[in-house]
């Protein structure tokens, strides 16, 4: 049995809304447990755990959110040297192109020695102003849709030994 860990954070909900998505699309494959986790409970433990992962950011003034962060921190050196070549995707949740948190999760991933197989899925909710930012987002079912489409596809590709 293979094991995809899915760790988020969100502030508003959007990218929680992305993962339970992703979560959700990863269940359809039999042969792989998925663990859906906030990043706040999630540590060195769950990476080494974990088969695959699918990593899940909001985007914050051009960067991935600062929990999210917290969790790399917290997991990247004892993790270094223990999960490479294992393959992992990310999303993120923007207000605007979420390529500044794309690439921060893209580089700490190439220091473990993870293979990305996927391109970055960032959702745009085009919030600019605070009052848009600060407030409870809701992700359209074209964009879920494609959250459970590249949970799906991931958990495949660990049932198959694809990865």
């Amino acid at each position: 049995m293979k094991t995809l860990l899915i760790v988020w954070h969100t502030a508003t909900g959007g990218t929680r809304q992305m993962a339970e998505a992703a979560a959700e699309g990863a269940r359809h494959e039999t042969g792989v447990t998925v663990r859906l986790q906030a990043a706040v409970h999630s540590g060195p433990a769950d990476l080494l755990g974990a088969d695959g992962l699918l990593f899940a950011t909001p985007e914050t003034l051009a960067s991935m959110a600062g929990l999210m962060k917290d969790f790399f921190d917290r997991c990247y050196y004892p993790a270094l040297g223990r999960i490479e070549g294992r393959p992992y995707a990310a999303m993120v949740c923007a207000g605007s192109d979420g390529s500044g948190a794309a690439r921060q999760i893209e580089r700490i991933c190439t220091g473990w020695r993870l293979k990305a197989v996927a391109p970055p899925l960032i959702v745009c909710t085009h919030a600019q102003t605070p009052e848009a930012i600060l407030a409870a987002k809701r992700i359209g079912a074209e964009d879920l849709q494609r959250c459970r489409d590249l949970g799906e596809a991931l958990a495949a590709g660990l049932a198959l030994g694809v990865y």
